[in-house]
Parts: C-alpha cells; structure tokens; sequence
C-alpha cells in the first residue's frame, strides 16, 4: 500500500475525533483528500457527473447519496423513516472503492421491522445535507445546522 492512502486514512480518523466545531467547514475531509491529490470530481465534470447520477435510484450504486463526512451519512441515515413512521436500523457494511463521482463509496444496510435489508451507498466527500429519501421510506426534514 503505497503511503497517500494511509495518510489519508490517518488523517481522516483524526477528524472523525475532533470537536463538533472543528468540523464547521462545508467539508474537511473533501479538503484534506483534494490538498493530498486524491479528490473525485469537481467543477463542470462533478455537475456532469450528478445529472447523470440522478436517472438511477438515489442510494443506488450509481447515485450514492451525497452527504458530509461520516457524520453526515449517520445523520441522513438517522433522518430515515420506515413505512410504518419508526426509525430504521442501519449497519455500515464497509466501503466498495470509487463511485461515480470519483470518491470513495460507503455501504449501509438498513433495515425495518419485519422487511428485507436494503442496500444504501453514500458519498461522504459532498457538503450535504441530502433532503430527499430513498425509495420506499420518509425522511424528517433538516431542522438545524450542521
């Protein structure tokens, strides 16, 4: 393994650590990937990208959800709600390398009482918050900053 991706790893568990206050910028860990030359896309290919993203299911593969750091995927997650109104269950099941906008992807499973898991991949590496569901639950609206 060469060193980028461990310094990158190093540094992102170092902002997962750090203080609410420390994490205000639209995202640090987005930052710190680009300062290190590993960023996904930006600018008119990210625009791109996202339009052609938007034909497929969002929290598919194809249209991971765009969110903010590991906070922001567990908030969105949080935020879900099953057909019967009561809050999912959820797992992260690990990450499945690059997606389509070029970062890497992380794979929740979440679950309602009495159904199937469903599989829900998030992009961490946007400024979030996503406000829309996926199929087949509501979501409660954002009510504070992040």
């Amino acid at each position: 393994m060469s060193l980028k991706p461990l310094l990158v790893l190093a540094a992102l568990g170092s902002l997962a650590a750090a203080p609410a206050a420390a994490q205000e910028r639209p995202n640090a860990g987005r930052d710190l990937v680009r300062q290190l030359g590993l960023e996904g896309l930006s600018g008119k290919k990210l625009e791109v990208a996202i339009a052609n993203a938007e034909v497929h299911p969002l929290g598919s593969s194809k249209n991971p959800i765009r969110e903010n750091m590991p906070t922001g995927e567990r908030a969105y997650l949080a935020r879900l709600r099953c057909p019967g109104g009561e809050a999912p269950a959820f797992a992260r099941k690990g990450n499945v390398g690059a997606g389509v906008y070029g970062n890497t992807v992380d794979h929740y499973q979440v679950t309602c009482p009495g159904a199937a898991a469903v599989d829900v991949y998030m992009d961490m590496y946007h400024d979030g918050p996503e406000t829309r569901p996926i199929a087949g639950f509501t979501i409660v609206p954002v009510t504070t900053a992040r």
